[in-house]
């Protein structure tokens, strides 16, 4: 995913590139739309999607939940109800990954 100013550069992005972003289907990004209220892209009058960049750090959010800790569905859904930060920590997460991934280049350098 990109960082926050390139991401926030675009109002929308369609759902090819929301897909690509994340290298999951089509079919799989509508199901988690179905799945989760905090995720409510935009349609067209051909019902085609634009994510706008909330929507992205939201889809984002959950495929974190999903994915890299692997929680069920339903784990995911208590998760994001209960923890009304949830965002916040996640933010703090992406931010020391990031550190994380700059002193680890910076000790390939050394």
């Amino acid at each position: 995913m990109p960082d926050e100013e390139e991401l926030f550069k675009k109002h929308y992005y369609s759902m090819g590139e929301v897909t690509s972003m994340f290298k999951e289907s089509h079919s799989l990004i509508r199901y988690w739309e179905s799945e989760f209220d905090i995720l409510k892209p935009k349609k067209n009058g051909k019902g085609d999607r634009f994510f706008r960049p909330q929507d992205v750090k939201n889809l984002f959010l959950i495929y974190d939940l999903l994915r890299r800790r692997k929680f069920t569905i339903e784990g995911a859904k208590e998760y994001l109800k209960n923890n009304k930060k949830a965002d916040e920590k996640f933010a703090a997460v992406q931010s020391l990954q990031r550190i994380k991934g700059f002193l680890l280049e910076l000790k390939a350098g050394i």
